[in-house]
């Protein structure tokens, strides 16, 4: 397996990744983040859990309410993507 250092993060290709899971997770245990890559891209991150920030309550429903304003759409608009089967 090989492991490329780059910011600190550990990458190693989805093949190795899969068969060679339960190592990867005894080094994420001992805090190591790693990053698996398909076809030399990053596609996913093992971290230690606990490891990712956490937003304040407050400012993720912000969010979703922004979100919300920024995708409203008509009656009309609404009437026909039911009729097509969207939600």
């Amino acid at each position: 397996m090989i492991f490329r250092v780059a910011d600190m993060h550990k990458t190693v290709g989805s093949y190795d990744a899969k068969t060679r899971l339960p190592e990867l997770l005894r080094r994420v245990e001992q805090g190591e983040s790693i990053t698996i890559t398909k076809h030399g891209k990053p596609v996913a991150d093992l971290v230690p859990t606990g490891s990712a920030p956490e937003g304040d309550i407050q400012s993720v429903i912000e969010g979703i309410f922004a979100l919300r304003k920024s995708v409203a759409m008509s009656d009309s608009t609404l009437d026909q993507r039911r009729k097509e089967g969207r939600k």
